[in-house]
């Protein structure tokens, strides 16, 4: 009974609340940017949208790094926040597309272009976007969190008292990813790989949690980018191919199958060899879409409340208790996805590696 009375206070607290937020922003609703606002959290940009403070935007700016025909230019993203002054002092610089030479394209949209005879030219950009700057925090955590029990440990011999805080559960989640993951995959070759693949889960478990926090060093979304996904999922083809034993190779080229599915049309071999990229891009999508679509929806269930303020306020309002709860258990299974994840993407790039990790075996006589 007391949890049920406690419920119904924080259902009314979030009623009062809704209510008073339609009152007050009733007639803006209709302005509300629902794509504008759901992508521009998922997308990469060049400034770092934190929140709102009334009518002030609180943005962290990024430099902005171009070389184009005129050289190279660096300057501040906040220099696009007033276009007309921005495109003369920054040389021609814009956002794309350019409402006058594709309108409704979206190939260059919210992307640095540089104009050159009335046409949308992408220069080489290598700026510090919200995806790097996210990324370079991630790798700042890891490395934090690995060096803090690697120190304990080259301070202390193999036969002291167990680590105890967050060295103890720092070494219980590394033993635990490479005794349950890796080395039962890989046996005796666990070693060879295990710096590679527990790098892997740890950078991507940061990654996603980061991406599940609303507020800095939290908020971007690392791996609901296709570009992060694809890097890791080519590092795994690399491990996987560079280290292939000749067995693993024979298996592609020349398979145990009957002479005619080989020779003289080689249809197994094709099958093989196509298989070694469909393994990497299935890594690169499952855990792309699934990043990607578990912001997707927690987003969604907050934007409902705005599309239900435009029916009426009562809609609304009813709404906002339905879309908090809904909202708050799926940031709690993000949670656990970004858990999942990480190991699922861990657990299947061992078990590519350990396939190309054969031996060949002898015939007994």
């Amino acid at each position: 009974m007391k949890y049920v009375k406690h419920l119904l206070c924080v259902a009314l607290l979030l009623f009062v609340t809704s209510a008073a937020f339609a009152s007050s922003g009733e007639k803006k609703v209709g302005e509300v940017d629902f794509a504008g606002i759901m992508m521009g959290h998922i997308n990469d940009s060049y400034e770092w949208h934190i929140t709102d403070v009334g009518d002030t935007p609180l943005i962290i700016h990024l430099p902005i790094i171009v070389k184009s025909s005129t050289g190279w230019h660096v300057f501040c993203s906040s220099e696009f926040e007033h276009e007309p002054i921005a495109e003369g002092k920054l040389k021609g610089y814009r956002k794309g597309p350019h409402e006058l030479y594709i309108a409704g394209s979206g190939s260059n949209e919210n992307k640095i272009v540089e104009m050159q005879g009335g046409e949308e030219v992408r220069p080489l950009d290598i700026s510090l976007t919200k995806t790097a700057l996210v990324a370079i925090i991630d790798g700042i955590i890891l490395l934090i969190v690995v060096l803090i029990p690697a120190r304990w440990y080259r301070r202390h011999k193999i036969d002291d008292e167990a680590p105890k805080g967050f060295t103890g559960f720092m070494s219980m989640f590394i033993m635990y990813i490479y005794d349950d993951v890796i080395k039962s995959t890989l046996g005796d070759k666990a070693d060879k790989f295990a710096p590679y693949l527990l790098t892997c889960f740890f950078f991507i478990f940061t990654a996603n949690i980061l991406g599940v926090v609303p507020f800095p060093p939290g908020g971007g979304n690392l791996t609901g980018n296709i570009a992060c996904t694809f890097f890791f999922a080519f590092m795994t083809f690399l491990v996987t191919n560079l280290f292939g034993t000749k067995a693993y190779y024979k298996e592609i080229f020349w398979p145990e199958v009957p002479l005619w599915l080989k020779f003289p049309l080689p249809l197994m071999p094709m099958i093989e060899f196509f298989g070694l990229f469909t393994k990497p891009l299935a890594l690169m999508i499952r855990l792309f879409a699934n990043m990607f679509a578990g912001h997707a929806i927690a987003l969604s269930f907050a934007l409902i409340i705005f599309i239900m303020y435009g029916v009426n306020m009562w809609a609304g309002s009813s709404m906002a208790v339905i879309s908090t709860l809904m909202s708050t258990f799926m940031m709690l299974l993000e949670v656990l996805v970004c858990f999942i994840q990480a190991l699922v993407f861990t657990m299947l790039s061992a078990v590519f590696i350990s396939l190309s990790q054969v031996k060949e075996e002898k015939e007994e006589i």
